[in-house]
């Protein structure tokens, strides 16, 4: 009787634990299923998370901007240009300013790709330019116009000029018949054509004082004013040498033929002047922000044109 008891107590004991070791092991199953979904729930969250994050990182992050590159010289071409790069940036673009001191090179690099465009010239000047060397470069937009002026060398008065007095001019065909046209203009001399816009020395027809007119190569006459008796210097080198407008002897009428004539353009290469690159330059050249830094730098010596 008391084998049978505890071969009975033995069986019960043996169900409750395999019970109880089921219900354990059903519960675990169910909280680790739970756990399970959970965390893929999770995961699926952080990866569309992630995704966004990653798609608007890519949205807020800048485009590369497209580099323009131009030459120019130095006063006031190079600084107007400067002016310009944040607006240009605004549309994309990075300036990349190469600096001449003369008028060849500029026109030379543009012609064999090394610039993208050039702004230091005229459109007589570059029309001569081509004529005279092949090259085939346009005009994408005229942005401002340099007055001439007559500056004192050794003389400081137009009517004191002496018989025989000095005046330098800048050898070049386009500038030397400019300055020609200021000099007839001060009732200095006159022209064969006094609308001749390709005058050199050799078309003076009345020189009453004997002036013997010098051409010098135009960025070096600045240099010469001590040796001459008066100059007429280029807006842009003019201003590169220190002087001022109002102390000319005497400076281009705003309505004159050289006002509407020697207005400086951007060049580029024939067939380029309707890229957006240029477009965007020459529209943020010609704007307001522009314009008004050209009016508070230089005082009248550079005119900014519509």
């Amino acid at each position: 009787m008391k084998k049978s008891l505890s071969i009975i107590l033995a069986a019960s004991l043996t169900a409750l634990t395999l019970a109880a070791c089921g219900g354990s092991t059903g519960t675990n199953t169910s909280e680790t299923t739970a756990a399970a979904q959970t965390t893929a729930a999770a995961a699926d969250e952080s990866g569309a998370a992630a995704e966004e994050t990653t798609e608007a990182a890519a949205s807020e992050a800048p485009a590369e901007l497209q580099k323009i590159v131009i030459g120019a010289s130095p006063a006031p071409h190079a600084e107007i240009l400067k002016a310009a790069q944040e607006p240009l940036k605004e549309k994309g673009y990075e300036l990349d300013i190469k600096e001449y001191t003369d008028y060849v090179q500029p026109n030379n690099a543009l012609q064999a790709g090394d610039l993208d465009a050039n702004y230091f010239q005229h459109i007589p000047y570059l029309e001569q330019f081509n004529e005279q060397y092949g090259t085939k470069l346009v005009n994408a937009g005229t942005i401002h116009y340099e007055p001439f002026g007559i500056y004192a060398g050794k003389t400081s008065d137009l009517s004191a000029l002496a018989d025989g007095a000095k005046v330098a001019v800048p050898n070049d065909v386009t500038n030397e018949a400019r300055a020609l046209l200021l000099l007839e203009a001060q009732g200095l001399l006159k022209l064969k054509d006094s609308t001749d816009l390709n005058a050199t020395r050799n078309d003076i027809v009345e020189n009453p004082k004997n002036l013997e007119i010098i051409e010098i190569e135009a960025a070096q006459i600045p240099r010469s004013l001590s040796d001459v008796d008066i100059a007429v210097i280029n807006g842009n080198y003019a201003i590169e040498a220190g002087l001022k407008v109002s102390d000319a002897l005497a400076v281009e009428a705003s309505d004159s033929v050289a006002a509407t004539t020697y207005g400086n353009v951007i060049a580029v290469r024939e067939g380029d002047e309707t890229k957006d690159s240029i477009k965007a330059l020459v529209e943020v050249l010609k704007g307001d922000e522009v314009k008004k830094f050209i009016e508070d730098t230089y005082e009248g010596a550079v005119v900014p044109l519509d």
